[in-house]
């Protein structure tokens, strides 16, 4: 695991759009570096358009460039990630047609 939502999602679709979004963008993110408030070490936080995070890294890192560089590896992985096709609605009995 790479990094962590703030958001929590109803149906799988809806966090598939999440990452759709996320990953359509990687291009322009940006973060925040910030220090752990209990413990040791730093994590990257992009903002979100509310007062949330958007995405956090999922673990805190001992030095600050290293969290730096765990960011800019994210968003690489990120931008390497194909297009995914949308999660069409099951019809609840598991059965196709």
């Amino acid at each position: 695991m790479v990094a962590v939502t703030a958001a929590q999602f109803d149906t799988p679709g809806e966090a598939e759009r999440g990452f759709e979004g996320l990953r359509a963008g990687a291009s322009e993110l940006t973060a925040r570096i910030t220090h752990v408030r209990d413990g040791i070490g730093w994590i990257w936080v992009v903002p979100g358009t509310r007062a949330l995070p958007e995405v956090r890294s999922s673990r805190a890192y001992e030095r600050y460039a290293t969290c730096q560089s765990a960011f800019r590896r994210f968003v690489v992985l990120l931008g390497k990630q194909p297009p995914r096709e949308p999660r069409t609605p099951d019809c609840g009995n598991g059965r196709s047609g």
